[in-house]
């Protein structure tokens, strides 16, 4: 019996020095390719040309995920790494540890016939999806939305990402119990 996305990324997810852990999804053939489908299959039929992914695990489940579409990949660089050309920049809101990214996307990237799906690990506070999509907007781009594997946003920040997919709840995940 083939197991499910969402069971296959449970079986994956960790708890690591109060941390939570989502790279044994990308050692597992059978398990990334089933975590990745079902990343995008609620926007197959959204008119997608473009998936954004924040460095780094969004820049392989993005990729992966344009790949899946059968559509180009928008990376969203942090920091000071080298990204040539003209860039959109923005600083985001703090993340759960209080931390602001800079976060950068080149400008040719995307134009007003472009409808961008974002696709990340997790989310949490919203901060660094809204910086994405305002970046998409600057671009005169069209947001479609995002798609993650874990979703903890709060209802109150929803309005700020807009439409968020999830194989699973914060509340899905077992309860951290400290390391063994």
């Amino acid at each position: 019996m083939t197991k499910s996305a969402r069971d296959l990324a449970l079986e994956h997810f960790a708890w690591i020095g109060g941390h939570a852990d989502v790279w044994a999804i990308f050692r597992d053939a059978e398990a990334l390719n089933a975590v990745v489908k079902a990343l995008v299959e609620p926007f197959r039929d959204a008119g997608i040309t473009a998936v954004c992914g924040v460095e780094s695990r969004g820049f392989l489940l993005g990729a992966a995920g344009a790949v899946e579409l059968g559509v180009g990949f928008v990376p969203v660089r942090k920091s000071e790494g080298l990204f040539p050309g003209e860039k959109v920049e923005r600083l985001s809101g703090p993340d759960y540890r209080q931390q602001r990214h800079s976060l950068r996307l080149q400008r040719s990237a995307l134009g007003p016939d472009d409808r961008v799906l974002l696709v990340d690990d997790w989310i949490e506070t919203g901060n660094q999806a809204a910086a994405v999509r305002d970046m998409v907007s600057v671009c005169g781009s069209s947001w479609a939305g995002c798609s993650v594997i874990v979703d903890q946003l709060s209802e109150e920040r929803r309005h700020v990402v807009g439409q968020v997919q999830a194989l699973l709840a914060f509340s899905d995940l077992p309860v951290y119990r400290g390391d063994a």
